[in-house]
């Protein structure tokens, strides 16, 4: 129930303390506001750079398109007293992830798009990019799905300048000189191609690279250079480490194991976890 406890003072006094902030600390530029609808529910699918995002990415939707930004939020923030006073009454909305309570997130994000016409910002990566060069990852279907059962249109946004405040994994931010901090907003995603139609999960893959591809194509203007042909796979990155951690720790104790044998995945008991 988003519009029921917001608080217009709440809103007035945060708004005003992050215009403040951000007026010391970053240079902003902003391209594409008219793409963004002036009202009506809406997705804001960005990419995900630093910590510092929801500071300015609510920046440019406020200031540079007029409305009022609405974060789904990790559970972990809302468990801050102060944040989490504000994040309500500013109708944030929380989300528990790895857990049933994520459905029902995602219900109160469909209600907030369809019912209280808001503009609702994903980060479809799930997280802070680790591609080397900070480009977009490969990203959940969480947001195709949402797209597709509502109706409400998609708009990619992409930005770049945030790592230079704070590159994800370091608690130090640098907050002078300012720096310049580059938004632009497309339009809305063309998932026509995926509409009225049984929503599958290769349906959902495809819609959510089709939403990928057009932010990765907008931080591509904005930094004059050319994306990788492929994404960066974190999931896949991640997997890699693990295999090279267990090859370098076999190799260390002189262990191997068995032709044949098969190492049980970590909490399956020994069983196939190929359905999970």
């Amino acid at each position: 129930m988003a519009k029921q406890r917001e608080s217009r003072w709440v809103k007035w006094v945060v708004s005003r303390i992050v215009r403040f902030v951000l007026w010391f600390v970053t240079k902003p530029e902003w391209k594409g506001t008219e793409n963004v609808p002036e009202r009506g529910g809406v997705i804001i699918a960005a990419n995900h750079l630093s910590v510092t995002d929801p500071l300015t990415v609510a920046h440019f939707l406020y200031i540079g398109a007029r409305r009022w930004p609405t974060f789904t939020m990790k559970d972990g923030v809302m468990k801050i007293p102060v944040v989490r006073s504000v994040a309500r009454s500013t109708g944030q909305i929380p989300i528990k992830r790895g857990s049933a309570d994520a459905v029902k997130a995602l219900g109160a994000a469909e209600k907030a798009l369809t019912e209280d016409g808001s503009s609702v910002i994903f980060y479809p990566e799930g997280t802070c990019t680790r591609d080397p060069d900070l480009w977009p990852m490969t990203a959940k279907n969480g947001v195709a799905r949402l797209a597709l059962t509502t109706g409400v249109p998609v708009i990619p946004v992409a930005h770049w300048g945030e790592q230079e405040i704070l590159p994800y994994g370091e608690k130090r931010p640098r907050l002078f000189p300012r720096k310049r901090v580059q938004f632009k907003a497309g339009p809305p995603v063309d998932l026509s191609p995926y509409r009225d139609r049984p929503i599958t999960a290769t349906l959902l893959d495809d819609a959510t690279r089709a939403i990928m591809a057009d932010i990765t194509a907008l931080q591509a203007e904005i930094r004059g250079e050319e994306p990788p042909a492929e994404p960066f796979d974190f999931k896949k990155a991640r997997q890699k480490e693990a295999e090279a951690r267990r090859a370098s720790a076999e190799t260390e104790t002189g262990e191997r194991p068995e032709v044949g044998a098969t190492e049980p995945v970590e909490g399956d008991n020994g069983k196939n976890n190929a359905g999970a």
